[in-house]
């Protein structure tokens, strides 16, 4: 199960996303209720878009001086007893992290919510190692069972439904086949509570970094991270370098807006504060504390002006469940770890050329900087990689559909410099597609537009303006 892009290319692997009619039923059911969740909960807090002003402008600051945040960090974790290393790519981090496991002498590996862990490839590096690995996120463990990377950034079997996952357990865990969510729930809880118990080490990711006092921040719903922290003897954690802020006194204003955007909840159930190993007078905890502090490219988009910004992102995954593109296709249809509208930017430069399509999967529509809990500018940093990529491969191999398409974008681009043409043609046009419109809307267009309703879209009938005569004015 790899974490980067696979050598299949974007664009066949959504035309299959877009042609799987369940997975469509499923993503929409799924995001449609947590867009009323959302829009709830911020209905109810006036506070939010301030709230969201703060949280922007403090990770401006921390971006701006990350350097210094993060050696403050470092400094700050080591005097609390915990030992860190700061990794320039994934594999510097996987072998450290491997190293650490075997030094502990674990044979098993409990592990908390982590992209980042999913982004340097960590299960597949410590299972060659002989270790086995398991996720306690109910969501990643469901997953995990069908040997398939996350679907999405929070939610990560959010293409499947209640029935896939009785199917799933009843076939791996031996239950009877039950669709009840709650008997499900209980199964992989008591499953995973032994897991827990005799693990030797214990991985989860990082929220908030707090450079002020060496304090990790980490932020779940299940409980599995607190246990994945404190029952192993060794615990490590793993966090991009993006992740610290200044203050313990910013938290807050993430933890007003976090939820809000991600969950659609006020606040999620744990709010969990690790600061070091377990000390003399502690009665649990870890007896060894590892922070992996990983860049793997992150500092290249810190260089650029433009992409800095994407360093801003929380990883709500808020952005994936209002493109359009992304419940259309799903989140294995990127061949990435991140898919959606963030994962379009972050995949290019965590990942290169294999990912160097992503930008393009986009409407540009503006719906996720319109949800971004920090107001990040997506859409423009979408196009400035359009750019970029452009500029450094203009020889992108795309599939003859997609080339004619283009061409007749570029044609219809500068049409539309002329209103006059525009409108006569649209004229000339209306009459000659009116036997494609049903009720106001062409379900089949003809010719290379109909790569637009191909996949269930519909484009509405074109109608000649008439000219209306105004009446003269009647004199009394």
């Amino acid at each position: 199960m790899s974490a980067g892009p696979s050598s299949s290319g974007f664009l066949e692997s959504s035309r299959r996303g877009v042609a799987d009619a369940d997975l469509r039923r499923k993503l929409e059911n799924a995001t449609g209720r947590h867009l009323e969740h959302v829009a709830a909960t911020r209905a109810e807090f006036p506070a939010f878009d301030s709230e969201r002003d703060a949280a922007r402008r403090i990770k401006e600051d921390a971006i701006g001086r990350l350097d210094e945040l993060l050696v403050e960090l470092k400094n700050k974790l080591e005097a609390n007893g915990a030992t860190v290393f700061v990794a320039a790519d994934a594999g510097e981090a996987r072998d450290y992290i491997v190293n650490v496991v075997k030094r502990a002498g674990a044979k098993q590996v409990v592990k908390g919510k982590s992209m980042t862990t999913e982004e340097i490839e960590l299960n597949p590096a410590l299972e060659r190692a002989g270790v086995e690995v398991v996720e306690t996120d109910l969501g990643e463990y469901i997953v995990q069972l069908r040997g398939e990377r996350p679907s999405h950034i929070i939610t990560p079997a959010i293409h499947l439904s209640k029935e896939d996952i009785g199917r799933l357990f009843a076939d791996k865990l031996g239950i009877p086949y039950t669709a009840e969510p709650e008997t499900l729930t209980d199964a992989a809880r008591k499953r995973l509570r032994e897991i827990f118990l005799s693990a030797g080490v214990g991985v989860t990711g990082v929220n908030f970094a707090i450079a002020e006092t060496g304090t990790l921040a980490l932020i779940e719903n299940e409980g599995n991270g607190r246990l994945s922290s404190t029952l192993p003897d060794t615990f490590i954690a793993v966090m991009g370098i993006e992740k610290v802020i200044p203050k313990l006194s910013d938290l807050p204003h993430f933890l007003e807006i976090l939820a809000r955007t991600g969950t659609g909840q006020k606040l999620t159930t744990y709010v969990n504060f690790i600061s070091g190993p377990r000390g003399r007078h502690d009665a649990d905890g870890p007896r060894a504390m590892h922070v992996v502090i990983l860049d793997n490219g992150r500092s290249a988009m810190l260089a650029d002006p433009v992409l800095r910004e994407a360093l801003y992102c929380l990883r709500c995954g808020a952005c994936l469940n209002v493109c359009p593109v992304y419940r259309r296709i799903g989140g294995h249809a990127y061949n990435s770890t991140y898919p959606g509208p963030i994962g379009s930017i972050v995949s290019p430069n965590l990942f290169g050329s294999a990912a160097a399509e992503l930008p393009f999967a986009s409407t540009l529509c503006g719906a996720c900087r319109d949800i971004c809990p920090v107001r990040i500018d997506i859409p423009r940093i979408l196009l400035h990689l359009r750019w970029r990529e452009s500029v450094a491969q203009p020889a992108i191999k795309w599939p003859k559909a997609a080339v004619k398409a283009r061409a007749s974008v570029v044609r219809f681009a500068r049409m539309a410099r002329f209103p006059r043409t525009l409108r006569l043609l649209t004229r000339l046009a209306a009459p000659v597609l009116r036997p494609f419109a049903r009720d106001g809307y062409m379900r089949r267009m003809p010719g290379v537009a109909g790569n637009w309703t191909r996949w269930g879209r519909d484009f509405p009938a074109l109608r000649a303006r008439r000219k209306t005569r105004q009446k003269p004015a009647e004199h009394s």
